[in-house]
């Protein structure tokens, strides 16, 4: 900097909203958000979720007009997540492998109502398992990570052949991105792209989204033993190296807000597409802080939007990202 006080004010280009606005370093646009959306069981149905104000649950019949709404308002993605009945759950995930499950269906029908839009799907096994863990365990309750790494595989299969333009393993076992993207070449799926959750922290946030998928009250024990350790950083670009070395096509920090520093690392060290999701726990934080008079709404979904765009996020999984792209477009 070559210019001092008196002679240089900062403060002259925050004076009028047309300067803001010119000077701006980052800005958000509809097409930085990917809509997670649930799926429940049934016809003709809405479900609210209770932990999750403003959300809810959706049945196949319904979920097209949901993305439908997405892609109206400039989304370029929907991320599906279903909430499987309690009959289908088991021990070795079987459901997961059904090529008419409830995730394919709502695939399929999200391409049915809007083909232009991409789908992501969530490759884990805690929807469909009756522990609740996203792996299959022992007698002891570990999680096996090569036997669960060989259903992950089989469940992308599937995914992908439902429609699905990028499956993201959220399962964290090691070795699971490069045996998925073997996978999907062998079986002449070479356009599906991986997004993968890279650096997935074991998060007190993430409790909202394991009732919205059922698998909450049917965890045993935490998840600690695969998901990342919120005391470490360096291990997050271990982590995020592997799964880019496998053949991840993108990378995904989570959760959010509380992780900025991480998402930042990644990508300066990598610059590759980095995208971070905005969990649960921080969109109910955000919804109870304005019903509670903490904060405006409206500000308080923007502000932390921008805040990942200004971290290096590449895009955000939000719930808040309709209500963002309406504020945005004015």
């Amino acid at each position: 900097m070559t210019a001092a006080f008196p002679a240089l004010r900062l403060r002259r280009g925050r004076s009028a909203p047309w300067i803001r606005s010119m000077l701006a370093e980052h800005r958000l646009h509809p097409s930085d958000f990917i809509l997670p959306l649930f799926i429940c069981d049934g016809d003709r149905c809405e479900e609210p979720i209770a932990a999750l104000p403003g959300v809810s649950r959706w049945t196949v019949d319904r979920i097209g007009a949901q993305a439908r709404q997405a892609w109206q308002a400039g989304i370029p993605c929907v991320a599906l997540f279903p909430n499987t009945p309690a009959y289908l759950r088991s021990e070795r995930a079987e459901e997961a492998l059904n090529p008419d499950n409830l995730i394919c269906r709502a695939v399929k029908a999200v391409k049915d109502a809007c083909p232009d839009i991409g789908v992501l799907t969530d490759v884990a096994l805690d929807p469909y398992t009756a522990h609740g863990h996203d792996g299959l365990i022992d007698e002891r309750g570990c999680v096996l990570n090569d036997d669960t790494t060989a259903i992950l595989v089989q469940q992308a299969l599937v995914q992908a052949q439902a429609g699905a333009d990028i499956v993201a393993p959220s399962d964290m076992m090691d070795g699971r991105v490069g045996a998925i993207r073997a996978g999907l070449e062998a079986a002449g799926q070479c356009d599906t792209a991986i997004m993968a959750y890279a650096a997935k922290y074991a998060s007190a946030f993430y409790g909202p989204f394991r009732d919205a998928v059922g698998s909450g009250g049917r965890l045993k024990g935490d998840k600690r033993g695969y998901q990342m350790d919120p005391a470490n950083a360096a291990e997050a670009m271990r982590e995020v190296a592997m799964d880019i070395a496998e053949g991840a096509d993108m990378v995904m920090v989570k959760p959010g807000m509380p992780y900025l520093d991480v998402l930042a690392a990644v990508r300066k060290r990598f610059e590759v597409p980095t995208f971070a999701y905005q969990v649960s726990g921080e969109y109910a934080m955000i919804e109870h802080a304005a019903a509670a008079g903490a904060g405006d709404r409206d500000a308080l979904i923007l502000e932390t939007l921008l805040a990942f765009k200004r971290a290096g996020a590449t895009g955000i999984l939000t719930y808040h990202a309709l209500d963002a792209a309406r504020l945005i477009a004015g």
